[in-house]
């Protein structure tokens, strides 16, 4: 599936995003692998990525995508700002969310969709923080985590953008946010990445 160029211009119409949330599972690395590096070295939006990560494996993501970003990227922690112009992962074994002041939180609760960190539990809170300011990027995965989260992007005024599924290593991921919550834009990957970098400049 393929947008028109008039499609992505009236999503992206009079938009200023500060922070963009991506979430993915199954096949998810590779996705990041070929996305993140369209990223510039004067991105300004903070980007924060959250994958499925065993409970009981160290996370490798930040130090992974330190070597192929011009950008910082670090691994979340409790109670650390969210800092424009970084990239940031989840760590295993905790759910992650964004507050009201913009600093990030950790936490025990059970898991969501048998995921901790759960996509839901960033997007939401993200939702609620940044409201219209904010993007959520859904990616390949074999559960349906994401999905409502997205649907609260999309309700706070933010913009949401879906990897086809047709294109994506497990499609129930991107199928169920399509199902619930009808996102601005559904894209191959390769157009995402073309995308992203013009998210901050709308």
């Amino acid at each position: 599936m393929t947008a028109t160029r008039e499609a992505v211009g009236a999503a992206l119409a009079g938009r200023r995003i500060e922070a963009v949330v991506i979430g993915a599972s199954a096949g998810g690395v590779d996705a990041l692998v070929e996305l993140l590096p369209a990223l510039p070295p004067d991105f300004g939006p903070a980007t924060v990525c959250i994958l499925h990560v065993p409970a009981d494996r160290e996370s490798r993501l930040a130090e992974l995508f330190a070597a192929r970003l011009a950008l910082p990227v670090r691994e979340a922690v409790d109670k650390a700002p969210v800092e424009p112009g970084t990239v940031y992962f989840a760590g295993a074994g905790y759910h992650l969310s964004i507050e009201q002041d913009r600093v990030f939180s950790l936490s025990c609760e059970p898991p969501v969709h048998y995921a901790r960190p759960a996509i839901d539990v960033l997007m939401e809170s993200a939702a609620d923080a940044y409201g219209a300011a904010l993007a959520g990027i859904l990616l390949t995965g074999a559960n349906i985590d994401g999905a409502e989260g997205m649907q609260r992007i999309r309700q706070r005024g933010g913009l949401t953008i879906v990897q086809d599924p047709a294109g994506a290593q497990a499609s129930a991921m991107p199928e169920g946010a399509i199902r619930l919550c009808a996102p601005h834009l559904v894209l191959p990957l390769s157009e995402i990445r073309a995308l992203l970098p013009q998210l901050e400049t709308t």
